[in-house]
């Protein structure tokens, strides 16, 4: 019953993959939009904090630095309140909260990036599982009509190749998308720890 079950399934042919995979195009586009979006927005926010806080950096009236980040919003500039909430307890525990509020700003950087990772991994696999389905089907309706002769398969071939192309198409941009923000994320988390340890720079100074 099982062998009879993924008979039927290998001689549906792989056009039901290609919506799959279509889908899939259509999920990674969306994450690609939003993640490019929400990144930019924090880089931005960096920069602007950066100006904001550097200068205030180097005197000793923290409450200034604090006031100056409240006005930004973003990863950057909440880690850095974390610290400075911590401030009067010392370097040391305040390195601690802004440690702890990195890895959970962290995560919120990462969402959704697994589900691209993913998709570019994976699609190839999936568009040659359509391949092998097609192939199959051809050559079994080939069996079915012998009359049908050499034309009937090449036409069952060139669209079973199809499914493994529109894989390929789903995962390129995915793989690329997902390395690009990695790099940015990193620079992100890199950009707001420099400002990190120049607090905590002036907290030990003090």
């Amino acid at each position: 019953m099982k062998l009879e079950g993924l008979r039927a399934l290998a001689l549906t042919g792989g056009d039901w993959v290609i919506y799959v995979l279509l889908l899939c195009s259509v999920v990674a586009l969306a994450i690609i939009i939003e993640r490019s979006i929400v990144l930019l927005r924090e880089l931005k926010q960096l920069d602007e904090l950066r100006d904001r806080v550097l200068s205030k950096l180097g005197s000793d009236d923290l409450a200034s630095v604090a006031k100056e980040a409240a006005k930004v919003p973003g990863l950057a500039s909440r880690v850095l309140r974390a610290g400075l909430a911590q401030a009067k307890a010392g370097p040391a525990v305040a390195e601690e909260h802004m440690a702890a509020e990195t890895l959970s700003e962290r995560q919120e950087l990462d969402r959704r990036l697994l589900i691209l990772g993913t998709l570019g991994n994976n699609a190839p696999f999936v568009g040659l599982f359509g391949t092998v389905l097609g192939i199959i089907k051809a050559f079994h309706d080939l069996s079915s009509n012998s009359a049908a002769g050499p034309e009937a398969v090449m036409q069952g071939l060139s669209e079973a190749l199809f499914a493994t192309a529109v894989g390929l198409f789903v995962a390129i941009p995915s793989v690329v998308s997902y390395n690009y923000f990695q790099k940015r994320v990193k620079d992100l988390i890199a950009g707001g720890e420099s400002l990190n340890r120049l607090l905590l720079a002036r907290l030990k100074a003090q």
